[in-house]
């Protein structure tokens, strides 16, 4: 194990940081007003009718879904729900989607998304999916950009939070993923003292460029270290991903004060070309290992989930060439590639410079051996043959950078709430704006690609206070746009966003919105109880199971009349939409549903399970304003006693001819 000298100790460090955040709290903050020129509202103004330029992709982090936004407005126009259950449209509520939560520990309903990542062709971003990580419970997400939705989702076997994931490869060939806490692989019951004898990180391939076939193509075990944040390499050093790591102490307890004793840490540099190499040699072996792939079929509309019984392995030792450690000062979080490929940029949380590994010159000294050591048969390279160069004094508590493919980077202080601008090559200090406050991601639309859009920069921050009207103990998390056209970053904009967004990923509107589904077609609707006309409509019963096959259709439900449901019974509402107009959902509920409510998109089935447990007469109703008539689109379903003899039917009441008034009696 090489071991690094501590040019500091952990106390003089954390005397460091709490004096850097007492002097903030105590200066004077700046005021917004003199921040914003007059000229910004009408650079974020997009006018009635008139659509953004861009989609952002926001993280919800702890709501465990993904917020879209439209640039430069700021508009909330869609949250898509992936890892949680959503009750505005159902999902992982309706049986259709519930598969889609299930994993080996059971249906869970919520999780932690963190960084969302756009697919790439010839690196750049193509409109196609977004992925996300759920870190919690490992697992990644596809989301289908025609529909925005989720449609497939793979556990990750051996990880313990997958936060560092998922980061997509130059043509979306991967996703790579890496687990923040090592664990025992397998896991087993051992001390947590005996953390190094035991423990184990890992980093997962996973083969992302099939819908539906999401699979662990390769999963290299590597040192028990806490690994984090990652970006594929592009251009001259496509091949390769580099991702970083923190306690590389080993620590278990207290790892504020106990894992950031090193001097330096290690950004991984991963040749998975060379691990496809291996793989073919039969280095790769598949072990035992037991995780859940879910998907939702095309036509069905139906989610199913699969369990999955062995992972493709390896030692990263045994794959020489498959991965260096080079050095990097001090816990760095993110890992950084600039658009040419050339560059690495490490943001070390406790580190007082930016420092910038060199591609070229990691390969040459690897060719040169310019090895410090070893760990656990990987080699270390020395920090002076990878560095390109330092950043000096920039800020306090680096942690992302984004670029802007005109030669500048753009990086986040999280304790100096700061975004600098620094520019690649000679390493200086161009241009700082303070944000408001805590910035942790930023975001340039296509920053992580090789052909950015150098118009804006987002940032999200961790604290809002003073920014918006109060809401109690906890406020609204926050964004805010910078224009970074010129030479001087402008703030344009403040906006609120839901859940805590960790990364965004932003895109041209151009390359998704014609694209959009529009309805589903009745005749390619596939599920298993769907009525595409009211006269496949009808209610059955299967023992205690109540079938009801339903249409929706403005303004109206058929059956809407259902009489012979007992106490008891499990009722299945098979709901299809026959709208084929675009924007046309129908909603539906019963009172006292357990499982919310569905919400159909036209030429959708989706299925509400109800259980009553009281005899009475129960209303449904529509739960989507879908036309004038809308409050009329109602029903009722009988419930009888157990064991009753009312016969089980469902019919629609038809408009009855208009009696004729009768006069008065003589």
């Amino acid at each position: 194990m090489v071991k690094f000298p501590s040019i500091r100790t952990l106390a003089g460090a954390g005397v460091i940081a709490s004096a850097a955040l007492l002097a903030f709290a105590c200066a004077k903050r700046p005021s917004s007003a003199g921040l914003v020129g007059t000229d910004a509202a009408k650079a974020v103004y997009v006018a009635p009718g008139q659509h953004d330029e861009f989609y952002a992709f926001m993280s919800g982090g702890f709501n465990g879904q993904i917020g879209i936004y439209g640039l430069p407005s700021g508009r909330r126009l869609k949250t898509i729900p992936v890892f949680s259950q959503y009750p505005e449209n159902g999902y992982g509520y309706s049986e259709e989607t519930k598969p889609m939560l299930n994993t080996t520990y059971g249906f869970i309903p919520w999780d932690d998304t963190h960084h969302p990542a756009l697919s790439q062709t010839n690196g750049e971003d193509d409109g196609r999916w977004i992925f996300i990580n759920a870190n919690n419970t490992p697992r990644v997400a596809r989301i289908d950009l025609t529909r925005f939705e989720t449609e497939e989702i793979l556990e990750i076997p051996n990880a313990g939070g997958n936060h560092g994931s998922p980061f997509v490869t130059q043509n979306t060939e991967y996703l790579v993923a890496s687990t923040r806490f090592s664990v025992p692989v397998p896991n087993a019951d051992v001390p947590i003292s005996e953390f190094k004898k035991h423990f184990k990180g890992q980093i997962s391939f996973i083969k992302a460029d099939e819908p539906g076939k999401m699979r662990v193509a390769f999963q290299m075990i590597m040192p028990g270290f806490s690994y984090d944040l990652a970006r594929s390499g592009k251009g001259a050093s496509n091949g390769w991903m580099f991702l970083s790591m923190y306690n590389t102490e080993q620590a278990y307890s207290l790892l504020e004060v106990n894992a950031s004793q090193n001097d330096k840490d290690f950004v991984a540099a991963v040749n998975w070309k060379a691990i496809e190499a291996c793989a073919q040699k039969g280095i790769v072996k598949n072990v035992p290992a037991s995780y859940v792939h879910n998907y939702t079929d095309e036509f069905t509309r139906e989610a199913k989930s699969t369990t999955l019984t062995s992972v493709p392995q390896f030692q990263a030792k045994d794959c020489p060439g498959a991965v260096y450690f080079m050095p990097t000062p001090k816990s760095p979080h993110g890992a950084d590639v600039d658009p040419t490929g050339e560059y690495i940029v490490a943001g070390g949380k406790l580190a007082s410079v930016i420092p910038v590994h060199s591609f070229s010159k990691m390969l040459k000294a690897i060719e040169a051996k310019a090895f410090e050591g070893e760990i656990e048969g990987i080699p270390v390279l020395k920090y002076d043959a990878t560095l390109a160069g330092e950043v000096k004094n920039p800020g306090l508590g680096p942690l992302h950078t984004e670029f802007d493919g005109k030669g500048y980077g753009y990086t986040s202080f999280f304790i100096s709430s700061e975004v600098v601008k620094w520019k690649l090559g000679t390493w200086e200090v161009v241009d700082r704006v303070p944000t408001y406050y805590s910035v942790g991601h930023l975001m340039i639309p296509g920053g992580g690609t090789m052909k950015p859009n150098a118009k804006y920069l987002v940032a999200m921050n961790k604290i809002t206070k003073d920014r918006y009207l109060p809401t109690g103990p906890e406020l609204t998390q926050s964004a805010q746009l910078y224009d970074i056209s010129g030479d001087k970053m402008k703030l344009l904009l403040d906006f609120p966003t839901e859940g805590e967004p960790h990364y965004a990923q932003a895109i041209e509107a151009k390359k998704i919105k014609d694209k959009q589904v529009k309805f589903f077609k009745l005749a390619e609707n596939k599920a298993s109880r769907v009525a595409r006309t009211e006269k496949e409509t009808g209610v059955s019963r299967e023992g205690r199971r109540v079938h009801v096959r339903m249409t929706a259709i403005r303004s109206h439900f058929a059956p809407d009349n259902i009489e012979g449901v007992q106490v008891g019974d499990t009722v299945l509402f098979h709901v299809t939409n026959l709208e084929q107009d675009w924007d046309v959902p129908h909603g539906f509920t019963i009172m006292g549903a357990t499982s919310g409510e569905l919400l159909i998109m036209p030429g959708e089935t989706r299925t509400l399970r109800w259980v009553p447990t009281k005899v009475g007469v129960y209303p449904m109703y529509c739960t989507d304003f879908c036309s004038a008539l809308h409050q009329e689109m109602q029903g009722y379903v009988r419930v009888s006693a157990r064991g009753s003899n009312v016969a089980l039917s469902g019919v629609t009441s038809r408009p009855q001819p208009a009696r004729k008034a009768e006069g008065p009696k003589q």
